[in-house]
């Protein structure tokens, strides 16, 4: 599956209203955390899911403990988990989301078959790529201070 165009990505970041982001984490040092609240901040509502924090608050909602536990608007699903985990979290998203339009997996996150089987619903996939980093490329906020590219760490 080749990488949706920079049209494509802007679409969907501009469509899209509730993201489900499975993995997240309460720990504000984590990627999963600093991506969900990012998206938050521009708008987005985000639904957390994580089983082993069910019931916490996390950003403002509760978090789920499985996508079915989610409520139906959600329009996005944000993977933060090994790519070896995507194909029932995807079988999950299409069996409890009616309003589902996107499966986005985290930068390191891919799965052939799960893609397939998203868009033989209809759905648009994004792998490998992160949705914060996007929309901040796509929107003309990308700052360094919000990559962590290990440079400076390799050169010490």
């Amino acid at each position: 599956m080749t990488k949706p165009n920079d049209a494509t990505l802007k679409r969907i970041l501009q469509r899209t209203k509730t993201i489900a982001v499975v993995g997240v984490s309460p720990n504000p040092v984590r990627a999963s955390y600093f991506v969900a609240r990012y998206m938050k901040l521009k708008g987005f509502r985000v639904i957390p899911v994580n089983p082993g924090h069910a019931g916490a608050n996390l950003l403002g909602e509760t978090v789920r403990a499985t996508l079915a536990d989610c409520p139906p608007e959600v329009d996005m699903v944000d993977i933060f988990r090994r790519s070896e985990y995507v194909p029932p979290i995807v079988e999950e998203a299409l069996a409890h989301l009616p309003n589902l339009r996107t499966i986005w997996m985290q930068i390191g996150v891919t799965n052939p078959d799960a893609a397939a089987l998203a868009q033989a619903q209809g759905l648009d996939v994004v792998q490998n790529l992160c949705p914060k980093m996007e929309y901040q490329r796509l929107f003309g906020e990308l700052r360094m201070g919000g990559i962590n590219t290990g440079i400076l760490s390799s050169r010490l």
